[in-house]
């Protein structure tokens, strides 16, 4: 009602892995005027809500549709392709993830996730050295120890260091900063390494090479003094850090695209992650990676539980294969293979390389997003959607795999992604059918 003053309490905010649920909103008639607790980045994400819903529920061809003519084309575009994919889910409610993977097993097509522009070479390490984790609730309450390596929350995740990592107090670290030792491991100093105790510069494209020697320090075995040559950091350095791992009552390393994406990829996700694994045999210590999109941790989750893996699989033979490389959405764009696209919650039109951008123009792509996104002007048929977190209930994953749910503050009047979802599932089910009948 115009005019009206509503408090949403404990609301969520949706923009960053964090997912801070502890947002109190003011509603003043159709516009959020006021996010307490909220970060920057999070404020932005509330008081930006477009709230002049003048967009079309469809578009078909760039002219204005209804939603059930954009279920039916999206539905005919997906069961005539031979090789369609489903991407993106990183920004939309694990119950409309749950729809989309029901998608892609029906059209016998490509699933894959934001993940493999980003922390996909860390789910290919944990497949292959595993993860000694936690919940960020037990960094808050445990941690004496916390090294960031190749991330830079001060600004990609502001309230990390307030909330859960550097400044709270906890049950076993009642001084809160005080109690606490934090290392930032980066290829510079970025405004994060001013909430650090220990700043450590490597050398761009060597931190495979830094873990290792980390790892053979703490298994007792002699490094040489050319690590310093090689990394840029000195063996003393070295020896210190590993000496303060080792007494650490609780310690965890917190690690970014920094790492992930650099010079090596999941070998140096595996490369951390094994560090964690070989300080267990002096101390308590984890790994986790830190997430960026608000659900890509839920994708990740619901990809997995549905196929076994979390991106990058292949309904084409009737039951899920992994192969990143193959069936990632990058990948089958820029060699031309895909021939239809379901892209959810995602804008690759804005990120991907020329050649799969390129591609996904000439081919028909079907877009749920509540933005007119770069993807949207390019899409056959494209859905404007109400906003995961603020129109729409739902369950998200916080980064640390905690589910969470949502209480959104504002109704909307265009539907939700996973309500489209549903319709197309439902359409693509009938056309099969007819189909096989024929």
């Amino acid at each position: 009602m115009e005019g009206e003053v509503r408090v949403i309490e404990h609301a969520t905010c949706t923009f960053c892995g964090c997912v801070c649920d502890d947002i109190d909103l003011t509603v003043e008639g159709n516009r959020i005027t006021k996010a307490k607790n909220a970060c920057v980045l999070g404020k932005a994400w509330f008081f930006e809500y477009p709230t002049a819903e003048s967009r079309p529920e469809a578009m078909i061809g760039g002219s204005p549709s209804t939603v059930g003519e954009g279920i039916e084309e999206a539905a005919r575009i997906l069961t005539s392709a031979r090789y369609p994919v489903v991407y993106g889910l990183s920004d939309t409610t694990v119950e409309a993830q749950r729809v989309a993977v029901e998608i892609a097993d029906l059209i016998g097509g490509c699933l894959d996730t934001t993940t493999s522009v980003c922390h996909g070479p860390s789910g290919i390490a944990f497949q292959g050295v595993g993860e000694a984790t936690c919940s960020l609730g037990e960094i808050k309450n445990r941690a004496d120890m916390v090294i960031f390596w190749g991330g830079n929350p001060a600004e990609s995740h502001p309230r990390h260091f307030t909330k859960y990592s550097v400044m709270p107090k906890g049950m076993f670290v009642p001084n809160g900063r005080k109690d606490r030792y934090v290392v930032l491991v980066d290829v510079r100093k970025t405004p994060s390494a001013r909430a650090a105790d220990l700043f450590i510069q490597v050398k761009p494209r060597k931190d495979f090479e830094l873990l290792w020697a980390l790892r053979a320090l703490v298994k007792g075995i002699e490094v040489d003094h050319g690590i310093e040559a090689e990394t840029g950091v000195s063996l003393a350095t070295l020896r210190a850090l590993v000496e303060r791992m080792k007494r650490a009552k609780f310690g965890v390393f917190l690690f970014g695209m920094g790492l992930s994406m650099t010079r090596g990829k999941h070998y140096n996700a595996a490369a951390i992650l094994a560090l964690a694994r070989d300080l267990n045999q002096y101390t308590r210590f984890v790994a986790k990676p830190m997430r960026g999109h608000g659900n890509v941790t839920g994708a990740d989750n619901v990809v997995a539980w549905a196929t076994g893996y979390p991106f990058g699989v292949s309904f084409g033979r009737g039951y899920p294969r992994f192969n990143p490389g193959e069936f990632t959405t990058v990948d089958l764009l820029a060699r031309g293979e895909a021939d239809a696209a379901l892209i959810i919650s995602a804008d690759p039109v804005a990120n991907f390389p020329q050649s799969a951008i390129e591609h996904l123009k000439r081919i028909p792509t079907i877009v749920l997003d509540p933005q007119a996104s770069e993807t949207a002007k390019i899409a056959r048929v494209a859905f404007t959607t109400a906003i995961y977190g603020i129109n729409v209930a739902g369950t998200v994953y916080r980064m640390d795999d905690v589910p969470i749910r949502l209480r959104p503050a504002l109704s909307s009047r265009y539907p939700s992604d996973e309500e489209v979802l549903k319709g197309i599932a439902r359409r693509v089910r009938e056309l099969r059918r007819e189909a096989l009948s024929a």
